[in-house]
């Protein structure tokens, strides 16, 4: 038995829909960490997460089929949502890192009493 290209395609809106919504999560995150909102920013990495793993449970479907043996085509879209799901998940380390570094950062500036 095959897989569609439709169906395959379909897979492929899924983790960009899914990653693109981690994204919007982790650019929100890094807005919020940047103006000294640390806990809504971390909060907004797991949304992101749990969007990410969506795509993970979307990605592996496919995966179990044809490692069972069914045969598929690549689709332009499948490879569009395979992009954008790696490069969200290296955002979402990043974002990570640059949280840590504006709580640090304002631990510091508290320190040395430079908060506004």
């Amino acid at each position: 038995m095959a897989v569609t290209k439709e169906q395959i395609s379909m897979t492929g809106f899924e983790i960009v829909a899914y990653a693109g919504d981690a994204k919007t999560a982790l650019i929100k995150a890094l807005e919020s960490a940047r103006v000294g909102k640390i806990d809504e920013a971390r909060a907004l990495v797991e949304e992101a997460n749990k969007s990410i793993v969506d795509a993970h449970n979307s990605q592996t479907k496919l995966l179990a089929d044809e490692a069972g043996g069914m045969n598929m085509d690549v689709t332009f879209i499948m490879v569009h949502g395979q992009d954008t799901l790696m490069t969200t998940m290296m955002l979402m380390d990043e974002c990570k890192f640059f949280i840590d570094e504006y709580e640090r950062i304002n631990k510091i500036e508290e320190k040395l009493d430079m908060k506004n």
